[in-house]
C-alpha cells in the first residue's frame, strides 16, 4: 500500500509499537514529577506490607490502587493437613503485616477451619480453587473468598505453577511467589 498525498512516511500510529511509545513517554513525564511526599508515603506503605518498594510501586502503577488484602495459599504458608503449626518465620511475617486483610486459601485435603487454627494471624480462610478445576470455578471460589474486597487491590502469594493461574481467574492485582514474599527482610530493602 502506498502512502497518499501529504503522508510523511512516519511510523504507523495505530499499532502496538505506537501505544508502547506513548506509554513510555507518559511514564517518563510522570516519574520526575512525583512529589517526594508521595514517594515517602509509598515507601512507608511498602514496608507495612512487607514488600520491596519496587514490587509495591509496580503493583500500584499497574492497578492504580493500593493493596487492601493478601491471599495466601496453604502451600505458600507451608501448612499441610498433618502440620502441627505454621513455620515461625511465616507466622512472624503474617503478624507483622498492617493495614491489610490476610486471607488464607486451604488447598485440599486441608480444611479452611484447620488452616484458620494453624494460622491465627489470618483474618479469614476459605477453601482454595481446585488445581485442575475450571477457570470459572476458580473465579467463583476466589470471589467468595474476597467478599466485598476489590479484586484489583488483592495480591496473591502462592506457589508458582497452577496456583499462579488464580491471579488471572480472580482478576487480582498480581502474583508473588511465596519464597519471594517470605524471604529475609534484608532482601527487601
Amino acid at each position: 500500500m502506498t502512502a497518499g498525498i501529504g503522508h510523511n512516511h512516519g511510523p504507523e500510529m495505530t499499532g502496538l509499537a505506537w501505544r508502547t511509545q506513548c506509554w513510555r513517554a507518559a511514564r517518563a513525564q510522570l516519574v520526575p514529577t512525583l512529589p517526594i511526599e508521595v514517594v515517602r508515603l509509598r515507601v512507608r506503605r511498602a514496608a507495612e506490607l512487607g514488600l520491596p518498594y519496587k514490587t509495591y510501586a509496580g503493583i500500584r502503577a499497574t492497578t492504580g490502587h493500593d493493596l487492601v488484602a493478601f491471599l495466601f495459599s496453604s502451600n505458600a504458608l507451608r501448612v499441610l493437613r498433618t502440620s502441627r503449626d505454621l513455620p515461625a518465620e511465616r507466622a512472624a511475617k503474617l503478624a507483622a503485616l498492617s493495614g491489610v486483610a490476610r486471607i488464607g486459601l486451604a488447598t485440599p485435603p486441608l480444611s479452611a477451619e484447620r488452616l484458620a487454627d494453624l494460622a491465627p494471624a489470618l483474618t479469614a480462610s476459605h477453601v482454595a480453587p481446585a488445581h485442575l478445576g475450571s477457570f470459572a470455578e476458580a473465579r467463583r471460589r476466589l470471589r467468595a473468598a474476597l467478599g466485598a474486597l476489590p479484586a484489583d487491590g488483592v495480591l496473591l502469594v502462592a506457589e508458582p505453577g497452577l496456583e499462579a493461574e488464580w491471579c488471572a481467574a480472580g482478576r487480582l492485582a498480581g502474583f508473588l511467589a511465596a519464597d519471594s514474599f517470605f524471604a529475609a527482610e534484608a532482601a527487601h530493602t
